[in-house]
């Protein structure tokens, strides 16, 4: 029997390379109000609006561009999947190991480079973008799981499924990773450039290779 049986991944960073916030990436390319930006991002850290209010206010920003599916995608030319991750999952997924996404990313990047991460992941969090038939925005519904309420989803699935937390794997790169990785069994700190996230891992991996987090969890 595996000593982990369930293995939480971040997206961005993480499963995909060359990204640290898939949303600046979009509101980069289409040139996004900054001021508008910033003062939403103000009143989130502030308590003044809600995670969720703070994500459908950013996408709508890209719905006044009139962004198109096809938009986002080309936006997404400069990433790529992180090295050796199909080959993580899918050995992962052959002991039996249950999978999830728990990230702050968008659906839309998980369709371009895992397309069928529904075969790979038993649960995904993540805020997730909708198009009609003519590529344009039709409806959003944003994550309430992300930042400290990560540790939140983690739990749910560990309870759902009746898995100790001690079970749990997490992998992550970035500080909203903090406690989540404090809450499960292993923590595992991926091509991660901060020092306090460094510090509540129990394993650092620098190498950008996903496979390499299998020696510590099989």
């Amino acid at each position: 029997m595996p000593k982990y049986k369930l293995v939480c991944f971040d997206v961005d960073g993480t499963l995909i390379d060359n990204v640290k916030f898939s949303w600046q990436i979009f509101h980069d390319y289409f040139q996004t109000d900054k001021h508008r930006r910033e003062d939403a991002k103000k009143k989130f850290f502030n308590g003044e609006i809600t995670y969720m209010q703070w994500a459908e206010h950013d996408i709508n920003l890209w719905k006044e561009k009139n962004a198109k599916k096809d938009d986002f995608f080309d936006a997404m030319r400069h990433l790529k999947l992180m090295e050796g991750a199909v080959e993580t999952l899918a050995e992962l997924k052959k002991r039996n190991i249950k999978l999830a996404i728990i990230s702050g990313s968008l659906n839309i990047i998980l369709e371009k480079f895992i397309p069928n991460y529904n075969e790979f992941f038993d649960d995904v969090f993540l805020s997730r973008i909708y198009f009609d038939g003519s590529g344009r925005i039709s409806k959003v519904e944003a994550t309430e799981f992300d930042m400290d309420a990560k540790a939140m989803a983690l739990k749910k699935i560990a309870e759902r499924e009746k898995i100790s937390l001690r079970e749990c794997v997490f992998i992550g790169d970035y500080l909203n990773d903090m406690k989540i990785m404090q809450e499960a069994g292993l923590g595992i700190a991926f091509n991660c450039n901060h020092n306090e996230l460094k510090k509540v891992a129990d394993i650092c991996i620098d190498k950008k290779d996903l496979r390499e987090i299998l020696k510590f969890i099989l």
